[in-house]
């Protein structure tokens, strides 16, 4: 594979305008900016490993009490009930709901796990130094990092829920903690996917190339 980085050529791409600006020496203490909009010029992501592993073992650990506990309290004459997404989901299927249930374990038990699997795999591909399939790798990133606002739309279900019975005396829905622990879930892995610099999938190629020609 014949290819060049923008990195060996010298050249930094703007993160705020997508402006390529040509790589030069700078005095100790100085920094690189944007012609352009002034951002701050890196060739890759500062300590995106570290930051996008960070986040990802914290979505993990979210993850567990946003299964466990319910994200919705249905409240009736004096008795209250809680479900989690799951029981949400098996009461959605009982009721006849399919279309709803399937959305919504799609959604939000799925695609969130999903998504955590897949960036763990991308972060130890490149923290090993893998050359498996990085053109495979890239579109996998892509996908993850543009699948990630569908993951609140349990979040969205509980919301209208609450609007549409929420009756007064009669009927009482509130949200319940697990929904706190999912929408934590939901914006750190985004935020690990953002963290996360999909360019050093393929240091690693360059590198080797390197060698080869030493």
């Amino acid at each position: 594979m014949s290819s060049t980085r923008a990195a060996s050529a010298q050249l930094i791409r703007c993160t705020g305008c997508e402006m390529l600006s040509r790589a030069t020496a700078l005095q100790a203490g100085h920094v690189a900016r944007c012609r352009r909009c002034g951002t701050r010029l890196h060739l890759r992501k500062p300590q995106s490993l570290q930051r996008a592993w960070a986040l990802v073992l914290t979505a993990f650990v979210f993850y567990i009490p946003a299964n466990l506990y319910p994200v919705m309290y249905t409240g009736e004459l004096g008795q209250s009930e809680g479900d989690t997404i799951l029981s949400g989901v098996q009461s959605m299927y009982a009721s006849g709901w399919w279309v709803v249930g399937t959305l919504i374990f799609f959604a939000s038990i799925t695609v969130p796990l999903l998504k955590l699997l897949s960036l763990t795999f991308l972060l130890a591909s490149v923290q090993v130094g893998s050359r498996w399939r990085p053109r495979e790798r890239a579109v996998l990133y892509r996908i993850v990092e543009y699948i990630g606002r569908w993951s609140m739309l349990d979040m969205f279900v509980v919301s209208l829920t609450v609007a549409l019975i929420q009756l007064g005396a009669v009927a009482n829905v509130q949200p319940g903690p697990g929904a706190t622990w999912f929408a934590g879930v939901v914006v750190i892995t985004m935020l690990a996917a953002m963290s996360f610099d999909p360019r050093l999938i393929w240091d690693s190629l360059e590198d080797e190339g390197e060698k080869e020609k030493a």
